[in-house]
This record gives C-alpha cells, structure tokens and sequence, in this order.
C-alpha cells in the first residue's frame, strides 16, 4: 500500500502483484519505455508523453513532465506512514549532521558562524576549485555546530567542513 500526493491531490495506490488500483478503481493503461526517463503511456484510449524531470529517493519525491505539464509526486509507503501514526516523520527528514567537501579546494569565505540556524538551500561556504567557485548549500535544516576551517583553507574531497 502507497499513498500518493500529486500537485496536492491525494491517492491510495494498492497493488497485489498483478494489478493495481488507485482510490480502489483498476489502473488500466499500457505504458512504453521509450529511453531512459522517457514513457509513452495508452489510458482511456489517449496518448500522453511522459518524462521524468527530477528525482529525489531521500524524500521519495519525484517530478514528472506529461504532455507538458509539470507533476510533482510524493510517494509515502507503509513504513513512512507509520512514522507519520507515531508523529516521527519529520523527525530525520531534512536533518543534517555534517556538510564535506565535494571537491579539493580553497575556502574563499564562510556565509554562516557557529550557533547559526540555516535550512536546507541555505549558503554556507564558497568552495574555489579549477579556478571556479562553488556555493556549497545546506542540504537540510540545522544549527552549526563547529565551523572547521577558515577563510583561505585548503581541503581536501571528503574533508569535513561544518558540523551541525
């Protein structure tokens, strides 16, 4: 059993093996892939040409190009539902502990200090490396803990860089 969020509409999805139903009608329809990321897909006798724009497996969410229209779905299976029953189900969602380095590099400069809260998106640091700079984002929400390098660092990939 899945629950399903499609641009804010909700659906029960179920599926035995050999047949699914969404909000317990019969899902009909003939699916093609095409190429990697692409589908062409037959329902009610209409066409529709389907692409998968972005996906993002930590947060089951995945966003859909169909006939032009953008789709974004949330996918929530019987364990994640059961973390939402017992209120825990944002407790790891954007939670971070520690952002590394992606990349050998010099810190050019530092957009956060120790104590700051920041959320996911959130500038942190500005990584040279190959002579480009990289704005190295929060990717989740938390309070900085320990800043481990300074202005002018040189690191290594891997080297951890912030705590939360």
């Amino acid at each position: 059993m899945f629950k399903a969020t499609v641009n804010n509409k909700l659906f029960d999805i179920q599926s035995d093996g050999d047949s699914i139903t969404i909000n317990g009608e019969p899902l009909n329809w003939d699916v093609l892939h095409v190429q990697e990321g692409y589908f062409h897909i037959i329902y009610n006798h209409k066409s529709y040409r389907a692409e998968v724009v972005k996906t993002d497996a930590a947060t089951k969410t995945f966003t859909w190009k169909i006939n032009g229209r953008l789709y974004t779905v949330n996918l929530k299976d019987k364990f994640d539902m059961l973390l939402e029953k017992l209120g825990m189900n944002h407790a790891a969602g954007n939670k971070v502990n520690s952002v590394k380095a992606p990349m050998p590099g010099l810190i050019i400069d530092l957009k956060v200090k120790e104590g700051d809260t920041v959320n996911q998106g959130d500038p942190l640091l500005i990584l040279e490396a190959m002579k480009m700079e990289n704005i190295l984002k929060s990717p989740g929400d938390g309070v900085v803990k320990t800043i481990k390098i300074k202005k002018g660092d040189s690191v290594e990939k891997g080297h951890v860089l912030i705590e939360f």
